[in-house]
């Protein structure tokens, strides 16, 4: 994982020049980035945002709601698309793919972790990872030991054949990081991912993370909690829509 991951396989056969990834290049490039929403008047969600994440870089992207710090990570997560700006993923522009490259890309390069879990209630821990399998593409053989694997990675293999109900907040959204972390990704990117969580299963969570940093993984992670920002390496703060980097 991290900078010592493997290199990804193209997105899709055939697909050009934008399914070849770089991957000496920044995981993320960021130039000029803006979003508007509407015309009477338009919203600029984002303005001009330069933004570049190395691979092994932790980031936390604070900011209060409205900020656009969502509108950031959604178009970083390839959700949404710039109105302005380029936006380079491992090298590659991303206004060049396809929506099925950018399904391709979010499904094979992306891990996302959100504040909300969303882990099939009944389906059990394994299988929520197991699921998330197919969206990565990788075979069926071997499924159930790769998925208890990453689960005894953060922590929770214990819980395998639980269902979500039967967990913790805190234990939830392990099992949510772990099927984040199927397929190794190059990039994590986490949406509030102790908002709701107490302070004693938030202080678990961050400290996976910290494990997860320490092993070398890219992150990219928005919060409105300056004390959850203060545990990545590397702080920026964004206020309408614009990108602030702290020294």
């Amino acid at each position: 994982m991290g900078p010592d991951a493997q290199p990804f396989a193209p997105l899709a056969a055939g697909a050009g020049a934008g399914a070849r990834a770089t991957i000496d290049a920044p995981v993320v490039e960021l130039r000029g980035v803006s979003r508007t929403y509407g015309s009477d008047p338009p919203v600029e969600a984002l303005r001009r945002v330069d933004l570049t994440v190395q691979p092994g870089d932790a980031i936390a992207i604070v900011g209060p709601s409205g900020s656009g710090k969502s509108t950031l990570l959604n178009i970083v997560g390839c959700l949404d698309r710039p109105t302005d700006g380029t936006y380079l993923f491992d090298g590659d522009d991303t206004a060049k793919l396809g929506e099925g490259e950018l399904a391709a890309l979010r499904g094979r390069r992306l891990g996302f972790v959100f504040q909300t879990f969303n882990l099939l209630a009944h389906r059990t821990v394994v299988e929520n990872v197991m699921l998330a399998e197919v969206y990565v593409g990788l075979p069926r053989e071997g499924r159930r030991e790769r998925a208890l694997a990453t689960l005894e990675r953060v922590g929770i293999a214990e819980r395998a054949d639980f269902l979500p109900s039967k967990l913790s907040g805190g234990q939830q959204q392990r099992v949510a990081i772990a099927r984040a972390l199927v397929g190794s990704p190059r990039l994590l990117l986490c949406d509030e991912p102790t908002g709701n969580l107490d302070s004693v299963n938030g202080a678990t969570v961050l400290a996976l993370f910290q494990e997860l940093v320490d092993e070398g993984m890219t992150m990219l992670l928005i919060t409105h909690d300056d004390s959850v920002a203060e545990r990545m390496p590397r702080r920026t703060s964004i206020t309408d829509g614009r990108l602030t980097e702290h020294s």
